[in-house]
């Protein structure tokens, strides 16, 4: 008979000291992993601390999403961190990859569907059909006194267009050339979710991604302090902005917001033609 462990029999059993067993989360999925190294060294690190978050979120999410159709294609994940850490200024960031293969990129706002920027008739028909790429180009033109706000359709465009297309060796003619001038001047196109299924909703892969996206923050930090460098501005449009505030690091971080670009009114925003007019953007660089 087993002893009992009562008041005036024996003693109580003395409490364990073991340490209780940690339950494992599963192994971050080869295929992720070997995504990283299509990154710039300095992100590394990061990119891996970023992964191991979110499977302790959710240690079910990376696994099923390893296995399961999704953009961008083509191993372009970590697109984004091409751009080495030390050369980043600003961090513009999108909701998430575009719902089309042809444009899904791995860059944020950079739709892989559109080639050259100008037509005959101003803008070409992909960047027309591109609702947010023409306002950031009208924007772009405005900024930079090539038009005035208000008179950005039609043939003033018709003539804007003409001369861009005639200057090949001053004026920027695709949408590669436009990335390159972000790119040199220190933006990493980011997008908040890096990943869109057509059968699992957006908001799902956003929730799954934001520890993600908070490493990537926490990671720009630390190398600035360690630096001594100013933090990167965080430049949000629309909606972003609310689904970010939830993370206290963004508000250490310098912010210019506007509305969304699909929005008319971003092409008029001043502030946005003041951040970046002074780039020169539609300049084609040496």
């Amino acid at each position: 008979m087993p002893p009992l462990y009562r008041y005036g029999r024996l003693p109580f059993p003395p409490m364990s000291t073991a340490t209780p067993a940690a339950t494992p989360f599963p192994a971050l999925p080869a295929a992720l992993l070997d995504l990283i190294h299509s990154a710039h060294p300095s992100w590394h690190p990061a990119l891996r601390a970023g992964l191991e978050a979110i499977q302790q979120a959710d240690p079910a999410y990376l696994g099923a999403l390893a296995q399961d159709d999704y953009l961008p294609t083509e191993g372009r994940l970590f697109a984004a961190f091409r751009q080495p850490m030390d050369q980043v200024r600003y961090v513009l960031v999108g909701e998430g990859p575009y719902p089309r293969a042809a444009s899904a990129t791995g860059v944020c706002f950079m739709d892989g569907a559109v080639g050259s920027l100008w037509s005959d008739k101003g803008l070409s028909k992909q960047v027309n059909r591109a609702t947010s790429l023409r306002n950031f180009m009208k924007m772009l033109l405005v900024a930079d006194g090539r038009v005035p706000a208000g008179q950005t359709s039609g043939d003033a465009l018709a003539g804007i267009a003409a001369q861009a297309q005639a200057d090949t060796a001053g004026t920027i003619q695709t949408l590669v050339d436009l990335q390159d001038n972000l790119t040199a001047h220190g933006f990493l196109l980011l997008n908040a979710s890096l990943v869109f299924r057509a059968n699992v909703a957006p908001v799902k892969d956003a929730r799954a991604w934001k520890p993600f996206f908070d490493t990537v923050l926490r990671a720009l930090a630390e190398h600035g302090a360690q630096q001594a460098t100013p933090l990167p501005t965080l430049v949000l449009w629309g909606k972003i902005a609310e689904q970010l505030d939830s993370l206290p690091l963004v508000q250490s971080f310098p912010r210019a917001v506007a509305e969304h670009p699909y929005n008319l009114s971003f092409i008029e925003h001043s502030g946005m033609q003041q951040l970046f007019g002074a780039m020169r953007l539609l300049e084609k660089r040496p």
